[in-house]
């Protein structure tokens, strides 16, 4: 008996390994995918200004990165003892205004140089809803709880976002020629905004989407969205809010993703590294005894041989574990 619809997903014909280097930029379903991956130990950067949902926000964060664009205390506003900026998550908010601009212009100058040698880039969008400015239109990408009427919402047509995001699709070519560009719609339902809305501004944002993939050969889709609301369907796929997938559903869409997007022969060594993950999380009641010793013991030479096969990965931390056999 079938229990479960299949969705097609189109591989690409170069796929990522360890070799390559990863940007992530988008909702916060990027930050799932970005966790699983930098366990897994892949080169990669996600959301150097914080999450993003919108595609005006994500658009002008690139752009931002490709200009090398330096913030100026102009830049930030003061609310509620902190200073902020229009353009970054809250986890940028501080109360010295020097501090917030030293580490605001850190994460540009980073996300300016991993993009230039990126590999991959990945975009999850959230939501096709935009926030702006009441008194200058300017657009926002976090609101930090300021007051409902200083923001005026809109929700992108399907030309605006295919106008916004080629732009920097455009812009990215030309800074870094072999681009790969993943986009993806996070499953996770803006339901504040309501349910009937917020299948509107999914739907504009597959469309969008869609029709820059068909029209960029660079670019590709990954269907999370669909793997989660057409595939597990079910409600215990979600954490008690009802809202964000859980556990069990993220990891069966970085399965997927594993499947579709990754090298089969890195998905090898990907197979090698979880285990040794495990080992190092493994918390040993009686550390003493003579099985345990054993343990680091095979457990070091398998990290000493998977260091000499992946020499760009960075194993220090478990080397320095499992050789604990040795104090």
């Amino acid at each position: 008996m079938k229990l479960m619809l299949d969705v097609e997903i189109k591989s690409p014909a170069r796929k990522i390994t360890y070799a390559d280097k990863i940007f992530l930029i988008g909702s916060c379903f990027t930050e799932h995918i970005g966790r699983r991956l930098e366990e897994l130990k892949f080169s990669m950067i996600q959301n150097p200004n914080g999450i993003l949902f919108d595609p005006v926000s994500v658009s002008k964060s690139l752009n931002s990165y490709i200009d090398l664009k330096k913030y100026k205390q102009a830049d930030l506003f003061y609310l509620n003892e902190l200073w902020q900026s229009w353009n970054h998550h809250s986890v940028f908010s501080g109360m010295d205004a020097n501090n917030v601009l030293l580490n605001i212009n850190l994460s540009q100058r980073k996300a300016h140089d991993e993009l230039k040698k990126a590999t991959w880039l990945i975009i999850t969008l959230g939501s096709s809803f935009s926030y702006q400015l009441t008194e200058d239109n300017q657009p926002v990408a976090n609101c930090h709880r300021a007051p409902g009427q200083w923001f005026n919402k809109h929700m992108l047509t399907t030309e605006e976002t295919v106008s916004v995001l080629e732009e920097s699709i455009q812009k990215l070519l030309d800074f870094n020629p072999t681009l790969q560009i993943i986009f993806t719609i996070s499953p996770v339902r803006h339901i504040r905004d309501g349910v009937v809305e917020n299948n509107r501004s999914k739907a504009r944002l597959i469309e969008a989407v869609h029709q820059l993939v068909d029209k960029y050969e660079h670019s590709h889709y990954f269907p999370s969205y669909e793997l989660v609301i057409d595939v597990l369907r079910d409600y215990r796929f979600y954490d008690i809010d009802l809202v964000h997938p859980n556990y069990a559903a993220t990891e069966f869409v970085f399965e997927k993703f594993e499947q579709s997007f990754i090298d089969p022969n890195t998905r090898n060594y990907m197979e090698e590294i979880k285990k040794i993950s495990n080992g190092y999380r493994h918390k040993p009641f009686q550390p003493q005894t003579q099985s345990h010793l054993s343990f680091l013991k095979s457990s070091f030479e398998k990290v000493r041989q998977l260091q000499e096969k992946l020499p760009e990965l960075d194993f220090s931390k478990e080397l320095t574990y499992f050789s604990k056999r040795n104090l």
